[in-house]
């Protein structure tokens, strides 16, 4: 036990040391491919606090990620307040908290499919706002978004010029070190709740409603503050995914996207975090390499012909789709779970030694010991 204790802050630091390696050696693509996985990947981590901790089905993730996204574009640009661009980020995530709290009554009284309804109310609901409210939204053309800026500092290309290790640092490389940093913010906190005394009343909560009631769980109250805590992450994800995206349109916030996030979590396994964040990464990345790699591959045609193929887009979600049904068949606790397990089995062997296969010879019994008693005459 004393030697596996330091193993975790020496594995995170490598970890965190190696990806602050890809702005140094990849192109624009593969770090906006980057970015969009880590803003998935903090708004998966909320939904599963939501769906596999609390055991809440939500369909209504992207109506969240909205608010984010265009809260802060709204906040932070014109027509609109104009603040200044760091605390229009924070006021966003807490627009979308406060939103996820007008809808908490809701949440603590109703489950299951009845509240994955509710909640699919709230994405049709919030794309009919976008698309007629011009003024805040710019319709359906959407809005430039407001460049990060913090002090001097810019979040953008040129705003200030900016070279590392005679790499030139864009708005992706600079990006890209605000994600992770947001993404450890996630990870740490994300942990520390389901660690925590309010993380297992969440957990004996979809375990079972009656049992967490008569330990003395306030059922309605911690279902409240688990659908509050998941919206703020996605609207943190929502903010990520503004910066990175540049300009922003009502048809990404559809219904379609809420789908996704569930297909992250499914994928990546249900109250894992580390599960959320590589079930999201997969969902993300997939359209976008089938994409840039069209023409190489057979039955996926590339964005913008009409040749009868299947689009990239399409061909990702039926990949990821058969996925779904593998795991739920052969791994229902997702990619984390099977990770996991291999891992426990790995270890079982290198325990038990070269000698403990089913053709190694069985050792002598043990020798007991000998009492003097028996030696006297």
């Amino acid at each position: 036990m004393s030697d596996r204790r330091p193993r975790t802050p020496v594995r995170t630091l490598l970890i965190a040391l190696v990806l602050c390696v890809p702005p140094f050696y990849l192109d624009a693509f593969w770090l906006r491919v980057g970015l969009f996985s880590v803003a998935a990947a903090i708004g998966a981590v909320g939904l599963s606090l939501l769906s596999g901790t609390a055991g809440q089905l939500s369909l209504g993730h992207a109506f969240f990620l909205a608010v984010g996204a265009y809260g802060y574009t709204w906040l932070a640009g014109e027509p609109g307040p104009g603040l200044p661009t760091a605390v229009a980020a924070v006021l966003a995530v807490l627009l979308a908290g406060a939103a996820g709290g007008l809808f908490s009554p809701v949440a603590g009284r109703v489950r299951g499919i009845y509240l994955g309804v509710a909640t699919l109310a709230l994405v049709f609901l919030g794309h009919h706002v976008l698309l007629t409210a011009d003024s805040v939204t710019g319709g359906f053309n959407g809005r430039s978004v407001p460049p990060l800026r913090l002090g001097g500092f810019g979040f953008t290309a040129g705003e200030p010029e900016l070279t590392v290790l005679g790499v030139p640092f864009g708005a992706e490389e600079r990006l890209w070190y605000l994600a992770l940093a947001l993404l450890g913010l996630t990870w740490f906190t994300a942990r520390g709740l389901l660690r925590s005394r309010p993380g297992r009343a969440l957990a004996a909560l979809r375990d079972s409603e009656t049992a967490a009631a008569v330990l003395g769980v306030d059922v309605a109250r911690h279902r409240a503050a688990a659908f509050v805590v998941s919206s703020m992450y996605a609207g943190t994800a929502g903010v990520l995914l503004a910066l990175a995206f540049r300009r922003i349109v009502p048809d990404y916030f559809s219904l379609a996207l809420s789908v996704d996030y569930l297909a992250m979590i499914v994928l990546g396994g249900l109250g894992s975090v580390a599960g959320a964040t590589a079930g999201a990464v997969f969902v993300t990345a997939l359209p976008l390499l089938l994409s840039r790699y069209a023409d190489q591959l057979p039955l996926v045609a590339a964005p913008g012909t009409a040749d009868g193929a299947v689009g990239p887009t399409e061909a990702a979600r039926f990949l990821y789709g058969a996925a779904v049904v593998v795991v739920l068949l052969h791994a229902p606790d997702g990619l984390h779970g099977l990770t996991r397990r291999l891992r426990d089995r790995f270890r079982a062997a290198r325990r038990s030694g070269p000698g403990s296969g089913p053709h190694a010879r069985p050792s002598a019994p043990p020798i007991a010991p000998v009492r003097p008693e028996e030696h006297t005459p």
